[in-house]
């Protein structure tokens, strides 16, 4: 390879190691042409498998402050940059090499910290981000639809309460004073009533949800961390 274009070849990587949340390195030895397709294709577009030359990727990655991996550029590497959702990513990687054994996940790196076999294993294991949003989302979803019943029964039982008043003549039992007073009493206390009951069930599925991100989030710094 000439010198420019080895000089060519370690700027796109030095690039992709900047650009990218994390990367996997892995070993294809043995793979087919139509297996890497196959692997690029369940990546998505977000993440890019590139076959590298070890030599070139060492000097990309000193120049873009990485350090830690040196030891496993060795074989026949291929590298995953992942500039979307590493959970995605990782599971992508991980279901791949349990159907192709000869992908080899050799270690990789996220948010500056070096990442070994087994880490990448446990983040496999993590929920994704769209399902995480999509519990939060749906956890809200059924807060709100629940404060959407609960204050429209409150309306409904007023506007029934009414008309029953004015079908008994509406001074039959009460006066044409108190009577309308009463029933709006009664509706401010089962508003009331059904407002605190909203509050809390609000409260509870933010809870919920707030506890399940934290859960994930600890996962995945424990996976980093090793």
């Amino acid at each position: 390879m000439a010198r420019a274009d080895k000089a060519a070849s370690v700027a796109e990587i030095t690039e992709e190691f900047r650009s990218s949340s994390a990367a996997v390195l892995t070993e294809y030895r043995g793979l087919t042409v139509g297996q890497l397709k196959k692997l690029r294709r369940s990546l998505g577009e977000d993440t890019t498998y590139a076959v590298v030359k070890n030599t070139l990727t060492k000097i990309a990655a000193k120049d873009a402050g990485v350090e830690g991996f040196d030891s496993l550029l060795a074989g026949p590497t291929a590298i995953a940059f992942i500039k979307g959702d590493a959970v995605a990513a990782a599971k992508a990687l991980d279901t791949f090499a349990k159907e192709s054994p000869l992908l080899v996940i050799k270690g990789g790196i996220m948010d500056g910290k070096i990442l070994s076999p087994d880490d990448i294993k446990k983040l496999a294991k993590l929920e994704s981000r769209e399902v995480l949003l999509s519990k939060v989302a749906g956890a809200a979803n059924a807060a709100l639809a629940m404060a959407a019943a609960l204050f429209q029964a409150p309306l409904s039982q007023a506007a029934r309460t009414f008309d029953a008043f004015r079908a008994e003549g509406g001074a039959a039992k009460e006066t044409p004073a108190t009577a309308p007073v009463a029933v709006v009493e009664e509706v401010v206390a089962d508003v009331t009533e059904e407002v605190t009951e909203v509050a809390e069930a609000t409260e509870e599925a933010s809870a919920e949800s707030v506890e399940e991100t934290t859960e994930v989030a600890d996962a995945a710094e424990e996976s980093s961390e090793g």
